[in-house]
């Protein structure tokens, strides 16, 4: 019996990397009958059958995942941000960073198309970055597009850690992806060609080494579903919001209608972000309000 790491999966096949080598697996019957699908990400034992082949016997447990793209225990997600082109919005990007949150990954901001702004919205993004690096957020905000001291920061961040990359369409994410491992590409290509020789292609997932971490290449994640939390929660996922709660009058304070809300307070002193608190509100308001889904 041997422990390993999922790296790939393709059309029922997992590849499993393990002391340096690669074994091509299948998961066992029982599996299925179980409602058991092994992710990419995921850490599992298998038993080795025939050289480099075998079978996935058990899953350790997971500490996350996600369902796009499927993959499991992931410890960072680089959230591509466009400044320009599609048009930065700090809504999307909270709603961003609170996904991340609720899901335990740990969010680094990147900011993409920096070459295009004028000196005075580069001046404005030069201080949404100190904000954001105050809550505290890792933020990268290039000095030319990609350059290589923000993509060697990048780099350093990802060392032993398994990272995907989110952000809207348009954003950037397949770009930075091919800088971050530029023999990516062609990589991909050669295993799609080889494994699928039929008409259908398969979503592939992988994880790629980058730094002695792990990437993994389908720019997929969205978090642009209903967020599935009590209102009341919410403020728990800002973490200015978490550190300035305990100075709140109430216990259970939700920073929008109590007095003495250390919250409302640091925003009116400009300790806590007004864009953050007003994203809080309208994503307060739009949880409070959903209808409560019965099919589920």
């Amino acid at each position: 019996m041997k422990q390993g790491k999922i790296f790939q999966s393709l059309s029922g096949f997992y590849d499993v990397h393990s002391e340096g080598k690669v074994y091509r697996t299948r998961a066992r019957g029982n599996f299925r009958k179980r409602q058991i699908t092994p992710l990419v990400g995921d850490d599992v034992e298998f038993q080795v059958e025939d050289g480099d082949k075998g079978y996935i016997l058990k899953m350790l447990p997971r500490k996350n995942s996600l369902v796009r793209p499927p993959i499991a225990n992931i410890d960072q997600a680089i959230v591509t941000t466009a400044t320009t082109q599609p048009a930065f919005s700090s809504n999307l990007l909270d709603r961003q960073l609170i996904a991340l949150e609720i899901a335990n990954i740990k969010p680094i901001i990147y900011f993409t198309k920096t070459d295009l702004l004028s000196e005075e919205q580069r001046h404005y993004f030069k201080d949404l970055a100190a904000a954001y690096t105050k809550i505290p957020y890792d933020v990268i905000l290039p000095d030319a597009a990609f350059d290589q001291n923000s993509l060697n920061h990048l780099r350093q961040l990802f060392s032993g850690k398994e990272n995907v990359i989110m952000g809207q369409t348009g954003a950037g994410k397949s770009t930075l992806l091919n800088h971050l491992a530029p023999d990516l590409q062609l990589a991909t290509g050669e295993i799609s060609a080889a494994l699928n020789r039929g008409k259908h292609t398969t979503r592939k997932v992988a994880l790629l080494r980058v730094n002695d971490g792990y990437i993994a290449d389908t720019p997929g994640f969205s978090s642009y579903d209903t967020l599935e939390i009590d209102y009341r929660q919410l403020a728990n996922y800002f973490p200015e919001f978490k550190r300035a709660s305990v100075k709140c009058r109430f216990r259970g304070c939700v920073h929008v209608n109590e007095p003495d809300c250390e919250v409302k307070k640091e925003v009116a002193t400009g300790e806590i972000m007004q864009s953050r608190y007003e994203n809080y509100l309208q994503l307060y308001t739009d949880i409070k309000n959903q209808k409560p889904n019965y099919k589920k």
